[in-house]
């Protein structure tokens, strides 16, 4: 495949030089896409509800699309339309019958989400899918890494069929509509990706391990540990490259890297390319396009309309659900380190959806965001407004300061003394000391937050720190169905999955309540 490889080079050395996106147009990008989504579902039933010809008559078609509209999240949207399409009816939101419908890991509101692929979004992940390709013109990377394998690891592609749809993960959506010249390339290939017990999938890739050439390996930061935890222990060697010498790009997405990187690099034996992508249910949203970037570049032209609520107290309550009408703004109104929660409107007919992320925007010349956490995960007991985002850096200080890898780590807001305290569940394998890490987290969250560290003197009155060894996250995962490739440990424990961590741990003598 040596002359597909050269192709591949040459194709990416075109692409890469094609005009990018200048601050000028992304708004009449993002006009343009709008006004396609409203003229193919404008005869759909929830076109018709909202009077879509009205809307593309407008002179002003994202100001009467805003006013006219309701915001959704996903309870309210799947109550009023989606179950329709769900149950076989076509034309609901999308002209269309969904053939596909993606479940999300759950990690917030629903336990399980059913989310609509169409056929168009199915050619939208195509599309920027090869426009991240495209982007590896910026690494200077030679021929032959473009023939050799990509490991990418996800759900199965083995679907349920319930009659008038399949359901699955979007991993295994999409790798079972790949295009016919990537599959050459793709591994662990369609065989194993068939496999649904995560277990035996791993066995199967670790076997096939030494056969395959890999080039770039894609994935949920966890299970790729996992796996390379794995192949080095099946095969005895020290590190991954003994195995992949080529091993060149690691994209990931999902989660928050930087937690993660310092226990990924002792697999390795060389520094390689890490690349962020922005691959949800509901669509590709961004990627990583340029070297040493600090975010991603936000597709504006491929079927997602975007709007960006200021994540405040003014649009959102304290548990992070969205207010009626919250205040929202488009691409052209935007400002950098302000912290959006993202609504969308798709190809796949969502509607001024939330999708359940907060984002920045690190660069507004080249439209690029950083994701800092989830709606609903985030503590506010007494106003300390602690972000994901904020928990992430004092991870990765603790970790660089104390020289310890820790590989998983969930917070929960708790009463304590009349008021309040957080409780930090860590999970790592080697030696450390609780007192050390809560005082290490607590000293850096003072810093990165101001409330916060004004709370630490009033109500919010104490830190706690749980030692766990990382496989019990993994454990409490696989007991509640959620282990694979799709899945992540969530960051903030609130209600009935707080008291289930908290009962698991109690019934397998891993913590105490002394404090």
């Amino acid at each position: 495949m040596a002359l597909l490889g050269t192709l591949l080079k040459r194709t990416i050395e075109i692409g890469g030089k094609l005009p990018t996106i200048r601050k000028s147009n992304a708004y009449q990008l993002q006009l343009r896409t709008l006004r396609r989504l409203l003229a193919k579902a404008e005869f759909t039933a929830f076109g018709e509800h909202y009077n879509f010809t009205k809307t593309l008559r407008s002179n002003d078609i994202i100001s009467s699309f805003i006013q006219s509209v309701d915001t959704h999240d996903y309870n309210s949207i799947f109550k009023k339309w989606w179950y329709r399409a769900l149950n076989g009816e076509p034309y609901v939101c999308w002209p269309d019958h969904i053939k596909y419908f993606a479940l999300s890991s759950g990690t917030s509101e629903a336990s399980s989400k059913y989310i609509p692929i169409t056929k168009d979004m199915l050619k939208a992940i195509k599309k920027t899918s090869i426009l991240q390709i495209l982007s590896q013109y910026h690494y200077d990377l030679p021929k032959e890494h473009f023939e050799r394998g990509m490991l990418m690891i996800g759900g199965s592609t083995h679907l349920n069929y319930n009659g008038t749809y399949f359901e699955g993960d979007l991993s295994g959506i999409t790798a079972g509509n790949i295009p016919f010249w990537f599959q050459h390339f793709y591994k662990p290939g369609s065989r194993i990706s068939k496999e649904r017990d995560w277990n035996a999938k791993l066995d199967e890739i670790t076997k096939n391990a030494k056969s395959w050439d890999i080039g770039s390996v894609a994935g949920v930061p966890a299970w790729i540990q996992i796996l390379f935890e794995r192949i080095i222990k099946y095969y005895n060697v020290k590190n991954i490259h003994e195995i992949w010498p080529n091993l060149t790009i690691y994209v990931h997405g999902g989660v928050h890297f930087e937690p993660y990187k310092k226990g990924f690099e002792k697999l390795l034996a060389k520094p390689i390319i890490y690349l962020e992508t922005y691959l949800a249910s509901e669509g590709f949203i961004a990627y990583q396009n340029r070297p040493n970037s600090k975010g991603m570049k936000l597709v504006l032209n491929n079927g997602i309309f975007y709007e960006f609520i200021p994540f405040t107290d003014m649009n959102f309550d304290e548990d992070g659900t969205m207010k009626p009408n919250p205040q929202t703004f488009h691409i052209g109104q935007v400002q950098e380190d302000v912290e959006y929660a993202l609504l969308i409107s798709t190809c796949a007919g969502a509607w001024r959806y939330l999708i359940g992320d907060t984002i920045k925007f690190t660069s507004i010349e080249h439209y690029e965001i950083a994701i800092t956490g989830r709606t609903k995960h985030f503590l506010s007991l007494c106003g300390e407004h602690l972000s994901q985002d904020n928990m992430n850096k004092a991870i990765k200080s603790v970790s660089d300061e104390l020289n310890i890898d820790i590989k998983e780590f969930s917070v929960a807001g708790i009463n304590h003394d009349s008021l309040f305290a957080h409780r930090w569940y860590i999970g790592v394998n080697e030696k450390a000391d609780a007192r050390l890490i809560k005082e290490k987290i607590d000293e850096h969250l003072k810093i990165l937050n101001d409330d916060y560290r004004v709370e630490r003197i009033a109500a919010l009155k104490d830190v706690f720190v749980e030692l766990l060894p990382v496989q019990v996250f993994y454990d409490w995962m696989r007991e509640n169905g959620k282990e694979g490739g799709q899945n992540k440990f969530p960051r903030v424990l609130k209600k009935e999955k707080l008291n289930n961590w908290e009962t698991y741990l109690i019934k397998r003598n891993l913590i105490n309540r002394s404090e």
